[in-house]
């Protein structure tokens, strides 16, 4: 009876033990159809300067420096700087937008685009 007693014991411990090292289940997430692209509110990432120019009209300063450019829009109220690089096509492309008041003070960056935009209309 005492190693009836003892199978039984051992028998049970080695199910505690394997249920204890048993992972749970893993769910995946579903993959994602297309890569997402980063976004900026403003709508400008991955314009072409042909593309700000229509918006914006002529830049005010346009800067060459190595393969990018960096182009500035002034209106009455704010300042937009564009910074395009080239994309893997090799076309150069709004990657990073700044805004700022004239005084250089921070202002709504979707206010700035939106007063600019309307100025050139």
């Amino acid at each position: 009876m005492h190693s009836q007693l003892m199978r039984r014991s051992l028998a049970l411990s080695l199910t505690l033990l394997l249920a204890a090292c048993a992972t749970a289940p893993q769910t995946t997430a579903p993959e994602p159809t297309s890569t997402p692209q980063p976004r900026q509110a403003n709508g400008l990432t991955g314009l072409t300067m042909q593309d700000l120019v229509g918006r914006f009209g002529a830049p005010a300063l346009q800067i060459r420096e190595g393969n990018s450019v960096k182009v500035q829009f002034r209106g009455a109220r704010c300042v937009l700087d564009a910074y395009l690089y080239p994309s893997g096509s090799g076309a150069l492309k709004v990657t990073h937008v700044d805004t700022r008041l004239r005084s250089g003070a921070d202002v709504d960056q979707a206010a700035c685009v939106a007063g600019l935009s309307s100025r050139s209309s």
